[in-house]
C-alpha cells in the first residue's frame, strides 16, 4: 500500500455483506474513504456522480448479474479499478483480462497488492 492511496475515495461493489464489511474495515484502516454498493444500479450512479470515486474494486457477480457495465462506465471516466473474484482471469471478458484481479478469498497482502496495481494503473492514464 502506497501513501498515494490514503485519503482517496474507493467504490467497493460487493453484494456479500460480510465481505463488504470486511473490505470497508480494512480499507478504512488504510486511510481510504469507502463507498459500498451492492447493486449494479447504485454503482453506476456512484460512477456517474458529479464527484466520482478515485478508484474502484468490483466483485464480478453482483446478485447474478455481471458487473461489466460498471467497469465500462469506469473506463469511460478514466477511473482505475480492479476486480475481486473467485472466477479468476477466466471469468473476465478479453477486454478486461489485463485489469488487476484480487482472488476471493483474499489476504491482506493481496488487498495491498491490488491497491498498488490500481495506483499504477492511474499513473499510466
Amino acid at each position: 500500500m502506497t501513501a498515494a492511496n490514503a485519503r482517496r475515495q474507493i467504490l467497493v461493489v460487493e453484494d456479500e455483506s460480510l465481505l463488504a464489511m470486511l473490505l470497508e474495515d480494512l480499507l478504512t484502516d488504510l486511510g481510504m474513504q469507502v463507498r459500498l454498493t451492492a447493486s449494479i444500479e447504485d454503482a453506476l450512479q456512484a460512477v456517474e456522480a458529479e464527484t466520482p470515486p478515485d478508484l474502484a474494486l468490483l466483485d464480478v457477480n453482483i446478485g447474478g448479474r455481471m458487473v461489466f457495465p460498471v467497469a465500462h462506465a469506469l473506463e469511460r471516466r478514466g477511473i482505475p479499478f480492479a476486480f475481486a473474484t473467485g472466477y479468476g482471469e477466466q471469468g473476465l471478458p478479453e477486454d478486461f483480462c489485463r485489469r488487476p484481479i484480487m482472488s476471493k478469498p483474499f489476504s491482506l497482502a493481496e488487498l495491498h497488492q491490488v491497491l498498488d496495481a490500481i495506483s499504477e494503473q492511474q499513473a499510466a492514464l
